[in-house]
């Protein structure tokens, strides 16, 4: 359920992009996706998460831009939930970068990218 729900919701969220920043999909996208990371985690770990020393300033940013895209601001809700997200993130961004580079050691994937190549 809770993959689910951020799929949903980060399909939500691009879509609401596309289309010109609409203020209700991104708000639904947002509520979908903070409701799927709860039911992943949990409701304790998701707290402890948002809620670190060192994050805080990451999780005002980003609750900041749900808040203001909620009061119907999305340009703005939208920077400020990015740059939220960036500082919240930073330390799992070099190993998913790590994860897609070692996707080319997968012998389906590496025959498809010559073949492609």
């Amino acid at each position: 359920i809770g993959v689910g729900l951020v799929g949903f919701g980060l399909f939500f969220i691009l879509f609401g992009m596309l289309l010109y920043f609409d203020s209700v999909l991104l708000a639904f996208g947002n509520i979908l996706f903070l409701s799927g990371l709860v039911f992943i985690i949990g409701f304790r770990r998701t707290f402890t998460f948002f809620f670190q020393r060192p994050k805080l300033k990451g999780t005002s940013f980003f609750i900041g831009g749900v808040l203001i895209i909620l009061m119907r601001w999305p340009l703005l809700g939208m920077l400020l939930e990015a740059y939220g997200f960036i500082t919240l993130f930073r330390s799992f961004f070099p190993v998913a970068f790590g994860f897609l580079g070692s996707l080319a050691n997968i012998p389906v994937l590496s025959k498809v990218s010559r073949a492609l190549g």
